[in-house]
């Protein structure tokens, strides 16, 4: 089936990647993907396990190698960057598996976070107000982050990625593992907010629901291809499409 692309007008792109190959171990997963991010556009990417999603936000970030292709960040082509070099534009990454060091206190991970922080004038997120406006992790501050439940550990990713001074923020499968109650919370309400405060937002999930809750636009991956790239209002009423694309 040929990819659903639903053509707008867009403004000028905060991130652009165009025939984008790559993968790992010799196997190509990524297959000529395009597609790009508007600055404080929130953007969900669905597929099954397995579709690429991960090696994309991978390979963002350098993480992955790029066979082939172009990733452009605020205009500047990163293809060959190393992950810190890409991180100093203004870009974090939220990993699968949240990323945060289980042996460290809350405070530490946050104080590591934010010697990372791109050098910037107005510091967008400090400490203090990271505690201010994220209550829990204030209460949790001394507590080993290991030991925090599957929620709090995403809020200390969210914070971390945050303290980076980022401007583009992925999330890698932000919902795995959480109770719904915690989905609520600190997916919907957390990134919510972020999207409403004008952050450029890149939500790789299998959360179909929860995702285009929080996105106005979707891509969605099969085999490394982009299958759909359009309003998030048209893949949630075309069924076929789920079920062929994303086994719904």
């Amino acid at each position: 089936m040929p990819a659903q692309i639903q053509q707008q007008a867009a403004p000028a792109s905060y991130l652009e990647v165009a025939g984008l190959d790559a993968g790992y171990d010799g196997v190509r997963v990524l297959h000529g993907v395009d597609f790009s991010l508007a600055q404080g556009e929130a953007v969900a990417l669905l597929g099954r396990n397995g579709a690429g999603k991960s090696t994309l936000c991978s390979a963002l970030f350098g993480l992955e190698p790029q066979i082939s292709g172009r990733i452009a960040i605020k205009g500047q082509n990163v293809a060959g960057w190393p992950g810190h070099r890409i991180a100093r534009l203004g870009v974090a990454l939220v990993p699968q598996g949240r990323g945060v060091y289980a042996n460290l206190s809350v405070d530490e991970n946050l104080t590591m976070a934010a010697l990372w922080s791109r050098k910037q004038p107005n510091r967008r997120w400090v400490k203090e107000r990271i505690y201010e406006d994220f209550p829990r992790l204030a209460e949790r501050r001394s507590f080993s982050s290991g030991a925090l439940s599957g929620g709090e550990r995403q809020l200390l990713a969210i914070a971390r990625a945050l303290l980076t001074q980022a401007d583009l923020i992925v999330l890698d499968e932000p919902s795995e593992g959480l109770s719904p109650r915690a989905i609520e919370e600190v997916i919907i309400g957390t990134v919510g907010r972020l999207r409403g405060e004008g952050y450029t937002l890149l939500i790789a999930e299998q959360n179909l629901a929860m995702a285009l809750k929080l996105a106005e636009r979707a891509l969605v991956l099969d085999h490394g291809r982009v299958v759909f790239d359009g309003p998030s209002d048209v893949l949630m009423a075309d069924k076929d499409l789920q079920k062929e694309h994303l086994g719904l």
